[in-house]
């Protein structure tokens, strides 16, 4: 059979094929076509989970909608080096001594003692702001927005007032120069927020903080902390009697004390989402004792800190 023969025939076989069959392989071929043009147009399933792009959240309180979340409005963060190790090998050092990780060797770490300018226009700004805050009930304390941000930066404390403010709900604290806060905290009682995050200088937070028992959200530096997880840093040694710091009632039981019954300790509890390292001003050894345990993962007793206080390993990673 000749390759012309052949041609014929597959022509033949082809053009019975089409007029038996052709109708069906073209509702077919539009059967296929329909079906992945509806999958390229259909819409995610209800139940389909939406993307979710992040943005980050600088001075705004938890909640606040994504189209509302404004840009950083910190000028300049606070620094300094209360927490940097006193000695860090360089790789080519830890090479040639044969070791495979070596640990930093820390000084003893002190209280920063920046003293309030109580004269100061931004001191006087701030007392002004937290009146009005008090006056009409609101229920957050910004003051980065209530001052501006070229006076926040003067201030390394709270006034002792913001424990009056009751109807308070969130403490926005954010990009902060604090050095401390005043125990007053324990006197806000409606306090759900408190978000000192990027807030550098802030190491320690006063036990009065565990007073707020509506407190269930927070956002701060771990790294920043003393005793922190991430590389343990040492606590400042107690006792260290400050005027500035000590509360005028026990930090445990509310009652009195002289200078001569003050008892201090360093104690790692969680609060809110966070694990803080407390300052306790207590009026007996038995008020220490009386403390609950502290957090999974921190030094299980309260203590007074200083260099010989043994951690546990950094990046221990505590159990939520």
């Amino acid at each position: 059979m000749t390759f012309q023969d052949i041609s014929v025939l597959c022509y033949l076989a082809v053009s019975v094929s089409w007029e038996q069959f052709g109708l069906f392989f073209i509702a077919a071929t539009a059967a296929v076509i329909t079906i992945l043009l509806r999958k390229r147009m259909k819409k995610p399933a209800a139940e389909d989970p939406p993307v979710k792009l992040y943005r980050p959240r600088f001075n705004q309180r938890s909640g606040t909608p994504f189209a509302e979340l404004g840009p950083n409005p910190v000028r300049r963060y606070a620094s300094c080096h209360c927490l940097d190790p006193q000695y860090e090998p360089d790789e080519t050092e830890a090479e040639s001594s044969g070791e495979q990780s070596v640990r930093p060797e820390w000084q003893e770490v002190l209280f920063h003692t920046e003293v309030q300018d109580t004269a100061s226009d931004a001191w006087k700004s701030l007392e002004a702001y937290v009146a009005k805050v008090r006056k009409e009930e609101s229920d957050e304390l910004n003051p980065r927005v209530g001052i501006g941000s070229e006076k926040w930066e003067q201030i390394v404390t709270l006034p002792k007032s913001i424990g009056t403010l009751k109807s308070v709900k969130v403490l926005s604290l954010y990009g902060s120069h604090l050095v401390q806060i005043p125990p007053e905290i324990g006197d806000m009682t409606n306090l759900e927020e408190f978000d000192p995050y990027t807030s550098r200088c802030l190491h320690w937070i006063p036990y009065e903080i565990t007073r707020c028992k509506h407190l269930t959200r927070s956002r701060v530096s771990t790294r920043c902390l003393y005793g922190n997880y991430k590389y343990r840093p040492p606590f400042p040694r107690l006792p260290q009697i400050l005027p500035v710091l000590a509360p005028a009632t026990c930090s445990v039981c509310g009652g009195p004390f002289s200078q001569e019954q003050l008892h201090q300790a360093w104690i790692s509890l969680r609060v809110a989402t966070d694990v803080l390292p407390l300052l306790v001003h207590a009026c007996s050894e038995k008020c220490i004792e009386n403390l609950r345990k502290p957090a999974s993962g921190y030094v299980q007793r309260p203590h007074s800190g200083g260099l010989g206080l043994e951690q546990p390993p950094a990046d221990f990673r505590q159990p939520r």
